[in-house]
């Protein structure tokens, strides 16, 4: 597994010259596909329907499983710092979360920086939604995960969709959130050199790269500055390894500290994202179930709740 991490990394080795204008023998393009492969060798199970489909203009995939409860779907929002990634490296992780919350998942194939910057990928993200609901999809039925950058977008396009008066979802988990893009967090210090995918210069650098000149403490980018008011339950999963640890145990806080029900898990000796693992790895399992169960608690609690007001 350790040969793969360091595969997954790899993959990313030249992104830093390419976006700093130091090399001409390698495109940013390259580096998608390149990054796209290496995560799409995590298997996909044979019984799970893979298609494409536009959610508004918003080109996306859609992960159904043989067993759908209802009309339940997850809404999953990829990572890659808002400059790589897609859908068509999670088809692995996707299922799984399919499999365990019995839901269709719709992967939004958003734009991305330097091409896209700050704040097109959040826009298009919740313009999918915006889409999903609009559709007659009962938000109640409707939660939300994604990792890194998604994991922030969790919450972030949340936030627009209260703001814009569009249903919010039953709930939703935010899994090795990209929480503040300051960088400010204790972790990003002490646990350099531990963090086997990322480093904070080249944080810094993503970041830079992704605002496009807006400011890192926007609330839009990073959720541990915004008004999180209203919003349904959240699940903050984070790897004690990671340089993001400091900033997601904020992003729990700030949460709870806004009355928005919040759960934190820190998982000793987890990397970024090691749900990406689940395949050959227990603790990736065992944190998809879990997440998996909490968004199960919100839709149950969420649908009951749809149901009681509409017998008033």
């Amino acid at each position: 597994m350790i040969h793969r991490l360091d595969r997954w990394a790899a993959s990313l080795r030249d992104l830093a010259p390419v976006l700093r204008g130091e090399t001409a023998s390698v495109t940013i393009d390259d580096i998608r596909r390149s990054y796209v492969r290496t995560m799409a060798e995590h298997p996909t199970p044979a019984d799970m329907r893979i298609e494409q489909v536009d959610m508004g203009g918003v080109p996306a995939t859609l992960v159904t499983p043989p067993e759908v409860a209802g009309d339940r779907v997850l809404f999953y929002i990829h990572g890659g710092a808002y400059i790589v990634g897609g859908p068509g490296g999670y088809h692995g992780l996707a299922a799984a979360f399919a499999r365990a919350l019995k839901a269709r998942v719709y992967l939004p194939d958003y734009r991305l920086a330097p091409e896209h910057p700050f704040p097109v990928p959040i826009a298009d993200t919740f313009a999918a939604y915006r889409w999903l609901i609009a559709q007659g999809q009962d938000p109640a039925s409707v939660t939300f995960a994604g990792d890194s950058a998604g994991g922030a977008m969790v919450v972030s396009v949340m936030v627009l969709a209260r703001n814009a008066g569009v249903a919010l979802p039953a709930g939703g988990a935010a899994l090795s959130p990209w929480a503040n893009l300051e960088h400010t967090g204790a972790s990003m210090t002490n646990r350099e050199g531990l963090d086997r995918l990322n480093t904070k210069a080249g944080l810094d650098l993503m970041a830079r790269t992704f605002l496009g000149g807006a400011l890192p403490n926007s609330p839009e980018a990073s959720p541990v500055f915004a008004d999180v008011r209203g919003l349904p339950p959240i699940l903050v999963q984070i790897g004690e390894g990671e340089l993001m640890l400091s900033d997601a145990i904020r992003l729990a806080a700030h949460l709870g500290e806004n009355r928005v029900r919040a759960s934190l898990q820190v998982w000793p000796g987890m990397f970024h994202v090691w749900h990406m693992f689940h395949a050959e790895l227990a603790e990736g399992r065992e944190a998809i179930a879990t997440a998996a169960a909490f968004l199960d608690r919100a839709v149950t609690a969420a649908c009951a709740g749809s149901g009681d007001r509409g017998t008033q």
